[in-house]
């Protein structure tokens, strides 16, 4: 395809699609509910801070657990695809959970707010208790969205250490005033550190077809789900990125593909590291959706392909794929390139080089019609996702992509 002759109808401006267009996504929906459940507690017992700030924590910390993630995605895409569509429309937004972790977090901190300012006692009650307080403002400040994305360095390190230094003085304190919270306390400690405990340095075998891109396979004993992902480190203390696993049926192990996006990808393409660090599980991610439709379509540009692959190879939801991309043979190699069109004869390749910049609402919209598909999933950068998931769904397709949520 060499240009796009697709004329997009006009989108919808009823009150009810305006809704589903930010600031009104399904994360933020959860964070307001979780703030609206909160406040009707504080209207009827205000008094008893400390239980409320144990309950936030709890949910805040257990909401992002990579077993919860699992369930949580399991029970949504259990639903059978006979169901009507605005049902399986909004349980495809599963992956907005993040909402209730936010929510969670912000209410614990009030809450803990209240409490320091109520708390009396001798001079070292009182300064362990507004210790906490302070990392609890500094954690909620970080995770600022313009904050967390221009200082992500900061913003992931002083989340893991402040975490872990709120959760020690908040069971120092519980001990001394209510002994009964240690064992809430005690199930979160479990929650962070079952990850860690499967902490462990593997093999790699690195591939760059061009210096933009590495193709990185993993075969330790773990063949991880499509749809999943895996957390690598090569310095497990300081920082952890997430990449979708590419796992190929009838094969064990699995790849990444990791573009140049920043000093970490860039060093590491170029080092070629022999072993990395992963820890956690394989968790589940957007692309499970999938299941929830008859049909898909998947739009994808540059390294987005990676998340998209697995699905495309397993074939479990009829799908076709518009993937954009830069001379998608110089930069991800024959074999990748050959590999996708194999599974994928039909797909929309689009060579931003030769072809310039495409208008992906009306390559998927056009895509999704052609294909009778129910839904779109998108993996792209922020503005596209936005920009796609945002006008499909005023034009009354199912749509769906990273939030980038905290």
């Amino acid at each position: 395809m060499t240009s796009v002759d697709v004329k997009l109808p006009p989108a919808d401006r009823s009150w009810r699609t305006l809704l589903r267009r930010r600031p009104f996504t399904h994360h933020n929906r959860l964070v307001a509910l979780v703030v609206l459940v909160n406040l009707g507690f504080a209207v009827s017992d205000w008094e008893d801070a400390t239980a409320f700030v144990v309950a936030n924590l709890t949910l805040a910390a257990l909401i992002r657990q990579q077993l919860v993630i699992n369930l949580l995605f399991w029970l949504a895409t259990s639903a059978p695809t006979s169901w009507p569509l605005r049902i399986r429309w909004t349980l495809g937004k599963v992956y907005h959970f993040g909402g209730l972790h936010v929510g969670a977090a912000i209410c614990a901190t009030v809450w803990f707010l209240v409490l320091a300012l109520t708390t009396t006692g001798p001079p070292v009650l009182l300064a362990l208790t507004w210790t906490i307080m302070a990392v609890l403002v500094l954690l909620v400040v970080l995770a600022l969205p313009r904050l967390r994305a221009k200082h992500h360095d900061l913003f992931e390190r002083s989340h893991r250490f402040g975490g872990w230094t709120v959760l020690v003085l908040f069971a120092v304190l519980s001990a001394v005033q209510n002994p009964v919270f240690l064992w809430p306390l005690a199930l979160v400690v479990a929650s962070v550190a079952l990850p860690w405990l499967r902490l462990r340095r593997v093999p790699v075998h690195i591939v760059s077809p061009s210096p933009h891109v590495a193709l990185v396979s993993f075969d330790h004993g773990v063949t991880p789900f499509a749809g999943s992902s895996t957390t690598v480190s090569r310095n497990p203390l300081l920082e952890w990125h997430s990449f979708a696993n590419v796992p190929a049926p009838g094969r064990s192990g699995f790849r990444l593909t990791i573009s140049r996006a920043g000093d970490w990808t860039a060093k590491f393409i170029a080092d070629q590291p022999s072993r990395v660090w992963v820890k956690g599980i394989p968790t589940a991610g957007v692309g499970n959706i999938d299941k929830l439709f008859t049909r898909v379509v998947w739009v994808a540009t540059g390294s987005g392909i990676g998340p998209c692959l697995p699905h495309l190879l397993a074939g479990d939801t009829p799908s076709v794929l518009v993937w954009s991309t830069r001379n998608p043979r110089r930069t991800y190699g024959d074999a990748l390139v050959d590999e996708i069109l194999g599974v994928q004869p039909d797909a929309v390749v689009w060579d931003t080089e030769s072809q310039g910049k495409p208008d992906l609402v009306a390559l998927a919209y056009d895509a999704c019609k052609r294909f009778d598909a129910e839904a779109v999933i998108c993996i792209s950068n922020k503005p596209t996702t936005w920009q796609v998931v945002e006008e499909l769904e005023s034009r009354g397709i199912p749509a769906y992509g990273a939030i980038w949520d905290s």
